[in-house]
């Protein structure tokens, strides 16, 4: 879908009036008329493709279209998600975690190690699939080191976007690296060095103005046995390295899908196929809850009725999320079919400015206009083509990393990963705005500073 060629549904000024008042309109419902964000989600997504010129039915197809995909995709890898984090909980596993994190940290400490956490399970993953894993993790840390949420979710948010957006063997970075012919291992440096500055920026030092400005308190999810005041000492649980394990199982399946993928691309084979089923996301994921079920649920002693209870009552809480992140994903279809981040592209392209800048600004134009990430890198790398195979070696591995910090800029109504972090985490609108949303344009700007900086050494 991404990959073909879309056709404006109607004039230049016709189709940016039509999001931005779609956008208006998303937040005057859910901030002013306290609308469920599923149902103005929905409203908007098909008043932008009517206003924009889409007739009905084409408005209905590319509405359910987006909804679809986003549920087959995301929202599949979201109920995998919440499963294994109950068993994780349940089980006592995320308490092992946890209680090893926190005696081996100190208070002043947390939020950097937090910050590691998420930038080593997000290196080989797509942010939603790392939210769900290490959502567990976050909010008994900060349940139990008498933290404020946001000082410790943020570090580990800003550790899973920069992944997301600077270093592969990321799926994002991957992408543009193939588009645009750059070195692996020159983009591979470049990406680390870029990464550590932003993370510290973005995470534990950000994480400090996000609590003040969003004071939530932490969620009532995965509350375990020793959060009820339940005697767990002599109660079985499993180890922290079979702990450890089930979180990183996914981390390694889906790493060595993208490594082999960079190794031997043209490579073929049973053991080729092997790697690249077992290393898909829903499937990696898959398989670390069945891994999950032995080393978590055999080591606590949970027997078959324990576990089928435990994996029944962890999908009710978030059918909520899942229709909102549904229809995220088919407003951001909406605003691709009708063609707004084409017309936002060309206009970019004939400004004339630096080809650093120019593949973040194109990047982040795309990124605000659909809403991906992943929809961003391809159009803005698609686009610089050209103008990469003028340049030298190390300035293409920097034009790269320019388009992956574009893609993760201005998180807002239309992506799909802003209502994840928003219902995990329990604020209001304008507080994932102060926080998410501003800790995604931290990454994105700081992540293009060090490129610049780069540029000028290299």
């Amino acid at each position: 879908m991404a990959g073909a060629e879309i056709v404006p549904v109607g004039s230049d000024a016709r189709l940016i009036a039509a999001a931005l008042i779609g956008f208006a309109v998303i937040i005057v419902l859910i901030t002013w008329l306290k609308v469920h964000p599923f149902l103005a989600l929905t409203i908007g997504a098909l008043g932008v493709g009517l206003g924009a010129g889409m007739d009905t039915g084409q408005a209905l197809t590319s509405f359910t279209t987006g909804f679809g995909a986003t549920m087959g995709g995301v929202g599949v890898l979201i109920a995998l998600g919440a499963m294994y984090g109950k068993l994780l909980a349940d089980s006592g596993g995320a308490d092992r975690i946890v209680d090893t994190l926190v005696a081996r940290s100190s208070p002043k400490m947390l939020p950097w190690t937090m910050g590691v956490v998420g930038a080593v399970i997000g290196l080989p993953m797509f942010f939603e699939i790392g939210l769900v894993l290490l959502i567990p993790v976050i909010i008994l840390v900060a349940r139990r080191s008498g933290l404020s949420l946001m000082r410790i979710a943020i570090p580990t948010l800003a550790g899973l976007s920069a992944m997301h957006g600077l270093v592969p063997p990321h799926p994002g970075p991957l992408i543009a690296i193939d588009a645009l012919g750059a070195n692996l291992g020159t983009t591979l440096a470049f990406g680390v060095i870029v990464a550590i500055p932003t993370i510290i920026v973005a995470g534990p030092v950000f994480s400090r103005f996000a609590a003040k400005w969003a004071p939530v308190p932490v969620p009532a999810m995965f509350v375990t046995a020793e959060d009820k005041g339940e005697d767990i000492a002599a109660r079985p649980r499993p180890s922290f390295g079979a702990a450890l394990t089930s979180i990183l199982l996914p981390v390694v399946l889906m790493m060595g899908k993208a490594l082999m993928a960079v190794i031997a691309p043209d490579a073929d084979g049973p053991w080729k196929v092997a790697i690249d089923f077992v290393g898909t996301p829903t499937i990696a994921l898959l398989i670390t809850l069945i891994a999950a079920i032995f080393l978590l649920g055999v080591p606590a002693r949970m027997n078959r009725t324990t576990l089928a209870e435990t994996l029944e009552s962890s999908l009710p809480p978030i059918a909520g999320i899942l229709l909102i992140v549904g229809a995220g994903g088919a407003f951001k279809q909406v605003l691709i079919d009708t063609g707004i981040g084409e017309v936002i592209t060309r206009a970019v392209l004939d400004s004339g400015i630096s080809v650093l800048l120019l593949g973040w600004v194109v990047a982040v134009l795309v990124r605000i206009a659909t809403g991906s990430a992943t929809i961003a890198t391809i159009t803005a790398a698609g686009l610089m083509a050209p103008v990469a195979a003028t340049l030298p070696s190390p300035e293409v591995a920097l034009l790269v990393l320019a388009i992956g910090s574009g893609s993760v800029f201005l998180s807002h109504v239309n992506d799909a990963g802003f209502w994840l972090v928003k219902q995990y985490l329990g604020t209001n609108l304008p507080q994932t705005f102060k926080t998410w949303t501003v800790l995604e344009c931290l990454i994105s700007v700081v992540g293009l500073a060090g490129v610049l900086l780069l540029d000028l050494v290299v």
